[in-house]
């Protein structure tokens, strides 16, 4: 399990519990995945069955403007380090986990599977879209010339517990549950959501992401990525007034329309993993509140 300490990663291990399986994992001060030598080394002396690539570089807006280096170098080495070390010792099945931001600024809503590559990718994050890209092509491309059984999904904007709560470097769900909590502490009269509110996005809750993945492991093997997601959305004004409401802030929502909004839409056709038998099953509402019982309860990761 590569990336057990992220949100997604974390989510997939306590998803895995319930399996029949032996959990590998290595923290990042033993195994630094963006080091080719000591993932081969690792893999070599463990030999997993399977590998489940969930380890990356993550962020909003800001941060992928403000390190575009660091975010295609480094999910870009993990992608290649991983896939091509699974490849080396025989890995019987490699799930990797990629993002929506993948597809085109302008996709066609909602969008499917094979939009992939067909326009412009968004500029705010393109860095870390062309190394997901990257790792998608990877596993077909050792599909296509050696036969290995190396699949990748594509989930959609996540939320859920252990996110990222940094005040300029978490994404949207993680940002506004720290905003408006702080905005109830101080008895602020408004708080201030970047963008116009106009954008819509869908949100999938970190603990259906991993069931899916699991899902996936056991029923799919196929060159197509799949899109995980809940097949609906709403605007981030929406979305705001419902972390609004499950944090309790009494205040007024404000909008700073000199913040960039991104793409108007993203929400993924789900179709064809609807169609294996999956479907979320975790409300926006519930996980939410789950999410934010986790902010209260634990340090507030800021990195």
């Amino acid at each position: 399990m590569a990336g057990h300490t992220g949100m997604a990663g974390a989510a997939i291990m306590r998803r895995l519990r319930s399996e029949n399986c032996e959990i590998l994992t290595a923290e990042h001060r033993i195994l630094d995945l963006c080091e080719q030598g000591a993932v081969e080394d690792w893999l070599a002396e463990y030999k997993p069955d399977a590998v489940i690539v969930a380890a990356a570089l993550v962020g909003g807006i800001h941060a992928n403007n403000a390190y575009p280096a660091n975010f295609i170098v480094d999910n870009l080495a993990i992608a290649l380090n991983v896939i091509r070390g699974a490849h080396k010792i025989g890995v019987k099945k490699l799930l990797n986990l990629g993002s929506s931001c993948i597809y085109p600024k302008f996709a066609p809503q909602p969008m499917s599977e094979d939009a992939l590559l067909t326009g412009a990718l968004e500029p705010t994050n393109e860095w870390y879209a062309i190394a997901k890209i990257a790792a998608i092509k990877l596993c077909e491309a050792y599909r296509k010339q050696h036969g290995d059984d190396f699949i990748s999904v594509m989930p959609t904007n996540l939320y859920g517990l252990g996110d990222n709560y940094h005040p300029e470097n978490s994404h949207v769900p993680a940002a506004l549950i720290r905003r408006f909590h702080e905005g109830k502490l101080a008895g602020a009269s408004s708080v201030t959501v970047w963008g116009t509110g106009a954008p819509r996005r869908e949100f999938l809750c970190a603990e259906d992401l991993a069931d899916a993945c699991v899902f996936v492991m056991k029923h799919y093997s196929a060159s197509l990525f799949l899109n995980v997601g809940t097949g609906q959305d709403v605007t981030i004004a929406e979305f705001a007034e419902v972390v609004r409401d499950v944090v309790g802030f009494e205040g007024e929502i404000k909008y700073d329309t000199s913040r960039p909004d991104g793409p108007p839409r993203k929400l993924l056709d789900v179709s064809r993993l609807t169609a294996l038998g999956w479907k979320p099953r975790i409300t926006l509402e519930e996980g939410l509140k789950a999410a934010y019982a986790d902010f209260l309860s634990g340090p507030r990761r800021s990195h």
